[in-house]
């Protein structure tokens, strides 16, 4: 295993405190590190940039992957300021992210309002359970795509 680096944390903390100050972002901040080099930085741009999918791990993950042309991370950790939420989670094993390192956790984020606990428990329950009402709809037509990734000798597998 290999040795956490505070400066790397710090980097993530600092990326915090600047999403705050100065773009109305959430308080969080991530970077992704390879070969003890940042190779990707981001913070909180959900509100300035109207995309609830822009939390700090996923824009230093965009970038990480741009900065290396490749969509897997593997090699590469992941320092950030807080406990990833679900959606970053997911993204993060997509990635193949080798590590994470986090500061503030999920029930530190709670505390201040920011609960992804409630997406975590969501998750958990049987669909029909969720709050969130989802009916699957095609699903004979939409395996067509399915049964022709299986037939592909050219794919990439993830």
């Amino acid at each position: 295993m290999t040795q956490p680096n505070l400066d790397f944390m710090q980097a993530a903390i600092d990326l915090s405190l600047e999403s705050i100050r100065t773009t109305h972002g959430g308080p969080y901040g991530a970077v992704v590190v390879k070969d003890g080099e940042i190779i990707g930085r981001g913070m909180n741009q959900v509100a300035p940039l109207n995309d609830p999918t822009a939390h700090a791990e996923m824009l230093a993950i965009r970038a990480a992957c741009q900065h290396l042309q490749n969509w897997q991370l593997q090699g590469c950790e992941l320092y950030t300021s807080c406990e990833p939420c679900p959606m970053c989670m997911a993204t993060i094993y997509w990635a193949k992210l080798d590590r994470i390192y986090y500061a503030n956790s999920k029930e530190d984020a709670s505390e201040y309002g920011f609960n992804s606990g409630f997406i975590y428990q969501e998750i958990a329950l049987p669909i029909s359970q969720r709050s969130l009402p989802m009916t699957q709809l095609m699903q004979d037509k939409a395996v067509a795509a399915f049964k022709e990734w299986a037939s592909k000798t050219d794919k990439l597998t993830y």
